[in-house]
């Protein structure tokens, strides 16, 4: 069963994601997908994955929506209209996205509750970890993870936020100098 904070972010998310499809109006898409991946990164934090949570608040919602809103400052994203016409949506293109969400939906009940014991994670992956954490002289089971064992992917994730930073950085700067 799903839990009804997890429920209450999933509407969160769909809400926010077809707002930002009909909005006419750049700025309010914009806020609309920055609402969109706060809500992501509280949906990440829910499911234990507080990692990935951090990682797309920053970029998802920090620099990703601050350089959309340099270009939407640059071009000028004021209409007159709030919302697109529901006659303008592409049926082919809802359908694609509807059979697209449904076939994700298909595959749900073969993942692994959140937290299950007998999850392959668990059983193969986690007693490994554990049984060499104390020979690198970590204490920190979860430290040594993240820096031995997942080194290449914490430094992707670090190589990406600092690219982001500095993109957005690069960004107000000619804002700035304009």
């Amino acid at each position: 069963m799903i839990e009804p904070l997890s429920l209450l972010l999933l509407v969160l998310l769909l809400v926010t994601a077809t707002a930002v499809v009909l909005f006419r109006d750049l700025l309010a898409a914009v806020v609309a997908f920055g609402v969109y991946s706060l809500g992501m990164a509280m949906l990440w934090a829910v499911f234990r994955a507080p990692d990935v949570g951090l990682t797309e608040a920053a970029v998802g919602a920090g620099v990703t929506a601050a350089l959309f809103l340099v270009v939407v400052f640059r071009v000028g994203g004021s209409r007159s209209r709030t919302f697109r016409s529901l006659s303008t949506v592409r049926v082919r293109s809802v359908a694609v996205v509807v059979g697209f969400v449904a076939a994700l939906l298909w595959t749900v009940p073969a993942l692994p509750g959140v937290g299950d014991p007998s999850a392959p994670a668990f059983v193969r992956v986690a007693p490994e970890y554990l049984a060499r954490s104390p020979d690198l002289g970590i204490e920190n089971v979860v430290t040594a993870i993240l820096v031995v064992f997942r080194g290449f992917d914490t430094f992707g994730e670090v190589v990406v936020v600092f690219a982001a930073g500095i993109a957005v950085l690069l960004a107000f700067d000619r804002e700035v100098v304009r």
